[in-house]
């Protein structure tokens, strides 16, 4: 059976949830949930488990803080025996406006330091889904942004990104990632 692991970033804690840098979170969270899947908590992170159309997926959200993400997608590619073109991560990004997103078969870190410890750990060849928060902050504030809370309208103008970050996903693992960059990065655009 294929296997699967999709992993959304974040950080752990009630304190940041619904905070920009958990949008990965929020995506699997979001996921989970149209799957009528519960996730435990099991080694560096918050595992879930379903089966699509003969294909196994593991749905990852790291309990090892933003900044080690890496320790917990490399445990799980190897545990699962999950091949490294069948990793999807999942994370926010200051450089894409709010609710644009961008789909990616591999490629630099671009600052996010829960990507830039993955690439250190197992390299840039995993596709990756970007998220916009924006970056309508002060100079000097990037951290204060990300580990802002989004206000309600933003999590309206959100909430289409992550239904069809869901969509995504689906498309990932059936399709693979040239047909799924195909099919939704026209509509990431804002």
């Amino acid at each position: 059976m294929d296997k699967f692991l999709i992993c959304g970033l974040g950080n752990p804690g009630d304190e940041y949830q619904g905070t920009r840098h958990n949008t990965g979170f929020m995506v699997l969270d979001a996921f989970a949930k149209v799957s009528n899947i519960h996730f435990e908590d099991k080694r560096y992170g918050y595992i879930a488990e379903m089966t699509v159309k003969g294909r196994k997926i593991f749905l990852l959200k790291p309990t090892t803080f933003m900044n080690l993400s890496g320790n917990a997608v490399r445990y799980w590619l190897q545990k699962e025996n999950i091949a490294q073109y069948r990793l999807l991560v999942i994370s926010d990004d200051i450089a894409l406006p709010l609710g644009a997103f961008r789909l990616k078969a591999s490629g630099n870190s671009g600052g996010h330091n829960g990507l830039g410890h993955i690439q250190q750990l197992i390299g840039q060849d995993y596709a990756r889904l970007r998220i916009g928060i924006g970056n309508d902050y002060p100079k000097g504030s990037q951290v204060e942004w990300v580990l802002g809370k989004y206000s309600a309208d933003d999590l309206k103008t959100l909430q289409t990104s992550i239904d069809m970050a869901c969509e995504i996903i689906n498309s990932f693992v059936l399709a693979g990632i040239d047909t799924t960059m195909n099919q939704f990065n026209k509509l990431g655009k804002k």
